[in-house]
């Protein structure tokens, strides 16, 4: 008998369903994973769920191993966690991560996968793509020691990177949100929270990831003269007013952009997508990224549970999604 899957695909804007699908044989080049947990990115997944990606963008945020096409039916996703069933002796039985969406089993090029260190659960290795935006995004914006930073938004890309910035020397670092509950996951990451009208300023760089105009205008008020926002938002088919009227260009801002499809500038040359990759998984061993997961649901919920976190009845930051384990067949 042929060998299926279990996947989670889109079927309409804000309906979801699991579906079979036939799993071919792995070559000699591929492996049979095994899905041990994934995770939902509340962010772009939900927007996606939505139906919010806009015509124009179609292509530029196809996932890696997304099937169909936007905005649906299409299987979307890419923070996946599993174990190799089957492929080349160096891989058989290690936990990996993969860029793949909901499903129970998949095969993929051995090349995708990448080898989840011993150090790391597999239940946190799902944060492993959004851990990789943060490294990117300062490999973009290069903070300095001593440096005054803010970061507007405690999502998941926010909050991984005030993590991040959180490690280096003398930097003051402070994750802003309009949330008052977003404190206690500041106090975990170790950093200062404050809400909107109480963020210090005079800051020499402000990370805006909040995906609100009020946040963007606040990142541009909480600046030093020639600070730098980094805009790591993405507003889908959503328009955004900036005031770059007043004192914009007398205090010489800058609003530059950061996404994780390309390797930043400041890298290029010297790192791959996998160095990359293996680096936020590195990262990925302090406890303190936990405090990012804040839900978890069993797989076959997942019909049920999308809608739940696309329209804010069920907050969270990465809801985790768990698998039943191998029956051995």
């Amino acid at each position: 008998m042929p060998r299926v899957a279990c996947a989670f695909w889109l079927s309409a804007p804000g309906r979801g369903a699991i579906r079979t699908e036939p799993l071919p044989e792995p070559g000699p080049d591929e492996v049979l994973v095994r899905t041990l947990c994934s995770g939902v990115s509340r962010g772009t997944e939900t927007l996606v769920f939505r139906g919010g990606v806009p015509e124009s963008q179609h292509e530029a945020m196809r996932a890696p191993f997304q099937d169909g096409d936007f905005p649906a039916p299409v299987k979307y996703g890419y923070l996946n966690v599993g174990v190799v069933e089957e492929g080349p002796p160096a891989l058989r039985g290690r936990t990996v991560f993969c860029l793949y969406p909901h499903q129970t089993h998949y095969v993929v090029p051995a090349s995708a996968v990448t080898p989840v260190p011993d150090a790391v659960p597999a239940a946190r290795a799902v944060l492993a793509g959004t851990v990789e935006t943060a490294v990117n995004a300062l490999w973009d914006a290069a903070p300095l020691v001593g440096d005054r930073v803010a970061v507007i938004g405690a999502g998941m890309v926010g909050c991984s990177v005030a993590a991040l910035l959180a490690r280096y020397p003398a930097v003051r670092v402070q994750l802003v949100d309009a949330d008052p509950a977003r404190a206690a996951t500041a106090e975990a990451l170790g950093v200062d929270f404050a809400l909107p009208a109480d963020a210090r300023g005079d800051c020499d760089l402000v990370v805006h990831a909040s995906a609100t105009e009020e946040g963007l205008a606040r990142a541009l008020e909480l600046l030093a003269p020639e600070g730098t926002v980094l805009e790591l938002s993405w507003y889908g088919d959503r328009r955004v007013s900036l005031p770059l009227g007043e004192a914009f260009h007398s205090r010489r801002l800058v609003v530059r952009s950061s996404q994780v499809g390309a390797l930043s500038p400041a890298r290029r040359a010297r790192r791959s997508y996998a160095d990359r990759l293996a680096l936020a998984l590195e990262l990925l061993a302090d406890p303190a990224f936990d405090a990012l997961v804040t839900g978890e649901s069993a797989f076959e919920d997942l019909p049920s549970v999308l809608p739940r976190l696309a329209s804010g009845d069920l907050p969270a930051l990465c809801h985790r999604i768990r698998y039943a384990p191998s029956d051995g067949s």
